[in-house]
């Protein structure tokens, strides 16, 4: 057996085991145990014995980690390949990723792959194939994600302006309804017809799947509100959209906010959301959003999510199929509260 070796004296066994525990490579883990018996007075050769390697690999993590601490004992590969992008290239990718193409001049509305390998090679004489440069870029942690709806008119501005005075205009709203909760609401409405849209759908890799499509117009309206906060929702499903429909709406919301509590309805300025023929509850008052900002407002997420879960790839025979449908699509959401405070939750205008 042979005499203890000579380790390191900024760590302890117990310091090495906690590590183990909470590394995430496995050869880190059992070189980091190895050591610890070590530390406790296990000879090379038991330590050898406890990591199912020999005494001259014992040697060498000692000699690692004596010379750089725990992090000398992550696996060292060869390296391989060298990297065909250099960093410089890697980061123009990603911010080409990230700007997006110009339709009129690029003749696409987002970059697939084959348009930046062809690109790669046109400015960097770099060959990539398709399935090596999507790698690269998951790796860098892009995905395929659906986007926020964003308004070509949009005024960046006026949002930023909104997002900064958000918090005074609820301190306001606050003073004037002493003695009440404040709940934050935000309200949309969504045409639900015979033209559904097709979106992505599981399918083996190299076919085309098909979904079903219909080209009738028969159509309904979802008027939706949700309280992110509280997980709550208030909806109905009306033949048109106008400024009756919002008045209903607005008795349903009215219902549904805690007794006590006094909603701050946010709402884009659609004619009927802003109409000072409307009849506004007393435990509601209206804050609208600035104009064409349909990114400021969570409910466009939740339309998107409810068309890609239930409302999309079907066929509605009648009008009252849509109106079943409908319904049924909003009471599973309400059925979901956390659901409801993951797609509307937004760090600006949450905890005020």
């Amino acid at each position: 057996m042979g005499s203890p070796l000579s380790l390191r004296d900024d760590h302890d066994s117990s310091a090495l085991r906690r590590l183990a525990r909470r590394s995430r490579h496995a050869g880190q883990s059992r070189r980091l145990l190895a050591l610890a018996a070590i530390y406790d007075g296990a000879s090379r050769g038991e330590a050898a014995l406890l990591a199912g390697t020999d005494r001259q690999s014992i040697r060498d993590w000692v000699l690692r980690f004596n010379a750089d601490g725990p992090d000398g004992l992550v696996d060292r590969h060869g390296g391989g390949q060298k990297a065909r992008l250099t960093p410089e290239m890697l980061s123009a990718v990603k911010a080409r990723i990230e700007e997006g193409p110009i339709p009129a001049v690029h003749g696409v509305v987002r970059w697939r792959l084959c348009d930046l390998c062809a690109w790669l090679h046109e400015t960097y004489g770099v060959t990539l194939s398709e399935t090596r440069l999507g790698q690269i870029i998951r790796r860098e942690g892009f995905r395929l994600l659906t986007a926020r709806p964003r308004h070509y008119r949009q005024d960046t501005k006026a949002q930023d302006i909104f997002k900064k005075e958000f918090p005074d205009a609820i301190a306001a709203i606050r003073a004037r309804h002493p003695g009440n909760d404040i709940e934050l609401w935000w309200a949309d409405e969504a045409r639900i017809g015979q033209k559904t849209k097709l979106t992505r759908r599981w399918a083996k890799r190299g076919t085309r799947p098909r979904a079903v499509a219909d080209l009738r117009t028969r159509s309904a309206w979802i008027f939706g509100a949700i309280c992110p906060e509280k997980g709550t929702a208030a909806g109905l499903v009306l033949p048109v959209c106008n400024l009756h429909g919002m008045q209903l709406h607005l008795a349903e919301i009215s219902h549904t906010v805690a007794q006590g509590a006094h909603a701050v309805l946010i709402v884009d300025q659609a004619a009927w959301h802003t109409s000072p023929k409307l009849d506004i509850p007393a435990n509601i008052t209206i804050l609208p959003l600035p104009p064409r900002s349909p990114e400021l407002n969570p409910v466009e997420n939740v339309w998107q999510f409810m068309r890609n879960i239930w409302l999309s790839n079907r066929i509605f025979r009648t009008y009252d199929d849509i109106v079943d449908i409908a319904c049924h699509a909003w009471n599973q959401l309400v059925d979901q509260p956390w659901r409801i405070m993951s797609l509307g939750l937004r760090q600006w205008a949450h905890g005020l």
